[in-house]
């Protein structure tokens, strides 16, 4: 077993094991004497998993409702959340009790923003069942939900209390969904770790699962820790999500999934960088290699029209500034701040450096 410590406002521990599912009620007993839970999840995995994590903690006295929605992007919505909050009252959910989020990122973005403003705040675990969910949105406490403006414009920052991460469950999923996660992988290796890189690019990620899992967690943690409100270093986990987002939201998050329109937009952006000096030569080819090992897109027809267009509600906006992430090099990731006007150039090819 790994143990990862996270110490923020509300400190947790990550516990990353081949069948700890199984072992959901006796970990989940160390952190509550509540005795309700409410399994939030979706149809998908709701077939593969639900019965075992709530047969664990109904063998630790636990009293378990489950709250299953369908699967994708569109379901992280208002109107889902509104079904959720009514189940939770019909449930007298109090605010002792607490939720389980037993799925992929829609499932822990949505039980998240439920459990931090369900009475103001409950308690929720996060038990990821897909890679991208186990590497990176199930640790660092941002929930949230879309609206039509665009991606995870309402939400709150609510951590968790406790995440467990069980590889096994990883078997199941598609090759598809998998590479999903290992965009996001790859984002950590361009901002942080050229090793990490290097092992995604040419390496063998399945000898190296449980490190890697590690790894990438071991990243988020320290960032998180030292900005747990997303208001400076935190922003350099959103490496290809400025650009990657106004993807998802162009084809209306069907045609691409979260981890494809990021891979575009990391392969954009350095590609960008580059021409205009930011970025030493050749890293884009390089993440374009990674991208394509793993049959993940690295351009689409798009103009810069549409791209600066269905961008400009980015969470990274700062009134009339944007904070772009860019990479010096593969491994070191920096902030590079510019106003709404040169994002534009910036975007369509016509910026000059200041």
């Amino acid at each position: 077993m790994k143990t990862i410590s996270v110490k923020t406002g509300v400190p947790y521990e990550i516990y990353i094991q081949r069948g700890i599912l199984q072992q959901t009620g006796s970990y989940t007993r160390t952190i509550t004497d509540s005795d309700h839970a409410v399994i939030v999840t979706d149809d998908i995995v709701d077939k593969l998993y639900t019965q075992q994590v709530k047969a664990s903690l109904e063998q630790e006295g636990f009293l378990v409702d489950v709250f299953v929605f369908p699967h994708g992007e569109s379901s992280k919505s208002m109107q889902t959340l509104s079904n959720l909050f009514n189940f939770l009252t019909e449930k007298q959910i109090t605010r002792k009790d607490f939720i389980v989020a037993l799925g992929g990122g829609v499932v822990g973005d949505l039980a998240g923003f439920a459990a931090a403003s369900y009475l103001r705040g409950i308690d929720f675990i996060q038990i990821p069942t897909t890679f991208l969910a186990q590497i990176d949105s199930s640790v660092g406490g941002k929930t949230a939900v879309d609206i039509e403006a665009g991606k995870n414009l309402v939400g709150a920052f609510h951590q968790p209390r406790l995440v467990l991460c069980d590889p096994d469950s990883l078997k199941t999923l598609s090759d598809e969904i998998f590479a999903d996660g290992v965009a996001e992988a790859i984002k950590y290796g361009c901002i942080q770790s050229e090793s990490l890189f290097d092992t995604l690019l040419n390496g063998d990620i399945q000898a190296h699962l449980e490190e890697i899992i590690f790894e990438c967690i071991s990243i988020k943690r320290d960032v998180v820790e030292q900005d747990e409100f997303d208001r400076g270093q935190r922003m350099l986990l959103n490496f290809g999500h400025t650009l990657g987002h106004a993807i998802e939201k162009i084809y209306h998050y069907e045609t691409y999934t979260h981890g494809q329109a990021v891979a575009v937009g990391m392969c954009l952006i350095t590609n960008l960088a580059e021409q205009y000096g930011l970025t030493e030569a050749g890293c884009s080819q390089k993440i374009r290699q990674a991208c394509e090992r793993y049959h993940l897109p690295v351009e689409l027809n798009l103009s810069s029209e549409e791209l600066v267009q269905n961008s400009l509600n980015d969470k990274k906006r700062e009134k009339s500034n944007l904070n772009l992430i860019l990479i010096h090099t593969i491994g070191k990731g920096y902030i590079y701040r510019v106003t709404v006007e040169e994002y534009k150039k910036f975007v369509s090819g016509e910026y000059q450096c200041k």
